[in-house]
């Protein structure tokens, strides 16, 4: 066996499979694109799912690639196994529809024992596959040559996600020796698939053969696909021979920083320490690469994964005892490991660190906020002479204020309390099926459609020059069938075998425009293009009179709408730039919508964007487009494309050859788009909102040429009538005029303010003096005419001030609703008397509730004659104590 490392490892698997033919594609984001079922790119094959179930045909039917996953169901196994991780890396090679088991099986032997690949040793694998799937078996057998009592059957060996591809799968077990065995020799799970440590799975090979359709029947694929995946991580720890995955180099030149950060914490001397290392070793690399990708920390969906795994981390140095903030010192360990695969995590450093130190020191706040509340929760069980913290007071301290659950529970021990876990579990349950319950719940791929993934005939796009052409029509889609005519009325697919509309994507919507005869007549109406599996323009038509197949057509695009979707799309490509100008190089593309009226631009930023960023990035478009640049469009090599310095945008594929737009050298990215020639045709452009729309997730919209024209002129008729409201004569001086009279209006709220004080203190004279006392308890209730909650709490205040009794209740009636607000003096408070029991006693009466301190409290209700009998049971309620 080969001593590798894991760059070694990485690259020679996906050499081997070059050399068989492969496409090999490089890692993906880790979120997901138009993908709402996935929260994180969480295997291999998650970024080929168009692939599997058809939507699009791969220009080589043969992939291999090493993918970045994250999976979090299972976080808190983090550091207590062998092999627990949230980040790791998925080599996997994939035929769609091309090669199968007689290939793939061979295959991956030669790679794991073959002296030029790992050289594992071929006694040391075993493998197993599913009982039906004989003819797996026989691979095995007769062309690898696997001993038959290397071969396991296990019922569990069969791929299935519901409705979709589907199969068996045969998986590979490498032994590790006595030395991992169970400790009791006879331990059923002691065998290659079971529980064990000895026999460690380092492949798996999936067959897809068959569409799992939803009616529960099982009918074979019309092409058959292999996916496989084979975590780096585990084939390491093989081939390092390393007791897990930590000591392997993907994580222990953290560890060893950790260990440099710790002082007198060594990694191996303690079980409890071990996992504190593992943890956050494992953590900095997910959250790393997560923000890299753009996902940011927030309270919900990605960002709260990342915020859990960053806060989870300092718990743990903590109890390394590392003092402030250290995960920002990783940062540079995880990009110097990962740079010859990932140089992302480099090139991103700086962001990734600032983001990081941010989540820290808030998390520092987190801890003080929480705690104080922890205090009060603690002060409250005395009182009530409990010993157990409830599960929604631990959950809410843990979902609502981001306090983790493992200092609540560490803090209650120190203060001789116990946490009700069943409760708390119950709650964390709840709170993961609302959270699913709002994502996407449709299957991870759809069942293949063989109609279209059949048409192979060229379909060329015409569109860069021309907006209209003749062309043939080829063929006819009517509900999922080929015919070969269609008549009027009627809404079809069709394609031809050249077209000047363009077909949406990139964020660009799809040309519209009309199909006509040779004489210049209607017969459809464009209505939508997307692409086709095999990336023909698939035209989606309203029929007005009748088609036939093989007959030639006048295809004209609505050169109008056009012109306005060139616009705005140049403009995004001048926003986007304008953006990373003004925000920094973070500001990454999230989604983009290109519209006619309007273009919608999302970029990846934390913190809000100021009006004079706003402004700044406005002025520099509009500066691009003034200077009258030309939009110059070259036809190159990808790698050309990126020493160019060309961005690529969000959700685009690639081919090895690709369209670059380039704008003064200034914006330079890749497109397939429809753009302008010159900036000045774009004429005005204009910022109409920006807002945030997820976690870390900003939202920009603007207009261009005529629709800004509109929104200026909208704004300016705005603008005069504000000046007509004000009486000002001149429209300069609005802004001056406003400012006067919110002066003016301040000075009239003051005024009222202090005349309402003095009626109250008037109102009020005599209320003080009339108090009685029940049980002990001296009470003051009191009804008030149409006063609000604020003049009730000056009442208080003076009532305070007075120390005029031991309770106090005053009630008013307002806009049809009624007011209470209750007052505890200290003396009453350490009698056990609180306000906001008070005030939960009494609120019925009104038709409401309320709650608050033990000093003050309040209530709303609908029922205003119901204030004498709420300030009465006021005084039944002392009577009680």
């Amino acid at each position: 066996m080969k001593q590798l490392s894991s760059s070694q490892v990485r690259q020679m698997y996906l050499d081997f499979f070059k050399e068989k033919g492969h496409s090999v594609h490089p890692s993906a984001s880790l979120i997901p694109v138009n993908d709402p079922t996935l929260l994180w790119i969480n295997s291999g094959v998650a970024t080929l799912k168009k692939y599997f179930d058809g939507s699009e045909i791969p220009e080589v039917p043969r992939i291999a690639n090493a993918q970045k996953s994250i999976r979090t169901n299972d976080i808190e196994n983090v550091g207590h196994t062998a092999r627990h991780h949230t980040l790791f890396e998925m080599m996997g090679n994939f035929s769609i529809g091309d090669y199968f088991k007689e290939e793939v099986i061979p295959w991956a032997w030669e790679f794991l024992t073959s002296d030029k690949w790992l050289g594992l040793e071929a006694e040391r694998l075993y493998v197993t596959y599913y009982p039906e799937d004989e003819e797996t078996k026989e691979i095995w057998m007769k062309k690898v040559g696997l001993p038959e009592n290397h071969i396991i059957p296990v019922a569990d060996n069969f791929w299935d996600i519901g409705a979709g591809p589907c199969g068996p799968d045969t998986e590979i077990f490498y032994d590790r020796g006595l030395d991992f065995q169970n400790l009791a020799e006879d331990d059923p799970e002691n065998y290659p698939g079971g529980e064990n440590e000895r026999y460690l799975e380092i492949w798996n090979l999936v067959f897809s053969e068959f569409n799992h359709l939803p009616d529960g029947t099982y009918p074979p694929l019309p092409h058959k696909n292999v996916d496989t995946g084979m975590g780096l991580e585990r084939v390491v720890s093989v081939l390092q021979n390393t007791p897990t995955n930590f000591e392997t180099d993907l994580f222990m030149p953290i560890i060893k920083e950790l260990e440099s950060l710790s002082q007198d914490k060594h990694y191996g001397q303690d079980k409890a320490t071990d996992v504190s290392f593992k943890v956050i070793a494992d953590h900095i690399r997910a959250v790393s690469f997560a923000i890299g990708d753009g996902a940011l920390p927030s309270n919900e969906g990605r960002g709260y994964i990342i915020r859990r795994l960053i806060r989870r981390s300092v718990m743990h140095g903590q109890r390394l005892g590392i003092q402030g903030a250290f995960l920002t010192k990783l940062v540079p360990i995880v990009a110097q490991i990962m740079e010859s695969y990932y140089p992302e995590v480099r090139e991103n450093q700086d962001f990734i660190q600032k983001v990081i130190l941010n989540e820290e020191e808030r998390f520092q706040e987190t801890i003080h906020d929480g705690l104080t509340i922890l205090e009060s929760i603690f002060q409250e069980m005395r009182e009530k002479q409990q010993t157990t913290v409830s599960g929604s007071d631990a959950f809410k301290l843990y979902d609502t204020y981001g306090f983790p659950y493992e200092l609540t529970l560490e803090y209650a021990s120190d203060n001789g309390f116990t946490i009700d876990q069943d409760a708390f579990d119950k709650e964390m349950q709840a709170q993961k099926e609302r959270a699913r319950a709002a994502r996407n719940t449709d299957t991870s791929m759809s069942v293949q459609s063989k109609i279209l993934r059949d048409i192979t005939l060229e379909s060329k796009f015409l569109g860069y020059e021309t907006d209209r052409s003749q062309a043939k029509l080829t063929a006819i889609i009517d509900q999922d069938e080929l015919v070969e005519s269609a008549e009027s009325g009627n809404r079809v697919q069709v394609i031809f075998d050249q077209t000047p509309f363009y077909a949406e994507m990139g964020g660009q919507v799809a040309d519209k425009g009309w199909i006509k005869d040779l004489d210049g007549h209607v017969v459809a109406h464009v209505i939508q293009v997307k692409k086709a599996p095999n990336g023909q323009s698939l035209h989606t038509i309203d029929l007005e009179g009748a088609i036939q197949k093989d007959a030639i057509y006048q295809l004209e695009v609505d050169s109008q709408l056009r012109s306005k979707i060139l616009k705005n799309h140049t403009a995004t490509h001048l926003l986007h730039q304008a953006l990373k100008d003004v925000l920094g190089h973070h500001a990454n593309q999230a989604g983009s919508l290109v519209a006619p009226d309007y273009l919608r631009f999302d970029f990846s930023h934390f913190g809000q964007v100021t009006n004079q960023e706003l402004a700044q990035m406005e002025e520099i478009v509009n500066q691009k487009i003034w200077q009258a640049l030309d939009v110059v469009t070259i036809e190159t090599s990808l790698e050309a494309a990126k020493e160019m310095g060309a961005m690529a945008l969000f959700g685009e594929k690639y081919g090895k050859d690709v369209r670059v737009v380039s704008v003064d050298d200034w914006s330079i990215e890749l497109c397939g788009g429809l753009h302008v020639s010159n900036t000045q045709e774009i004429g005005l452009f204009k910022i109409v909102s920006e807002s945030g729309i997820g976690a870390g997730i900003r939202r920009i919209e603007a207009v261009t040429s005529k629709e800004a024209y509109l929104l200026l002129s909208q704004r300016e008729n705005l603008l005069k009538e504000a000046a007509q409201a004000v009486k000002s004569i001149h429209l300069d001086s609005v802004p001056e005029k406003i400012v006067n009279l919110q002066g003016e209006l301040k000075d009239l709220q003051q005024e009222i303010h202090s005349l309402k004080a003095k009626v109250m203190k008037s109102e009020t004279a005599d209320l003080f003096t009339n108090s009685e006392t029940i049980n002990g308890t001296s009470i003051i209730t009191a009804k008030l005419e149409n006063k609000g909650m604020e003049e009730l709490r000056q009442l208080v205040d003076q009532w305070r001030q007075k120390e005029a009794s031991d309770v106090f209740l005053v009630a008013s009636e307002q806009d049809d609703k009624a007011v209470l607000l209750a007052a505890a003096s200290k003396k009453a408070n350490q009698n056990g008397i609180k306000a906001g029991e008070l005030i939960k006693a009494v609120a019925p009466k009104i038709g409401g509730g309320g709650g608050g301190r033990p000093d003050m409290a309040q209530a709303g209700g609908k029922n205003p004659s119901g204030i004498p009998d709420a300030l009465n049971e006021a005084k039944v309620w002392l009577q009680t104590l």
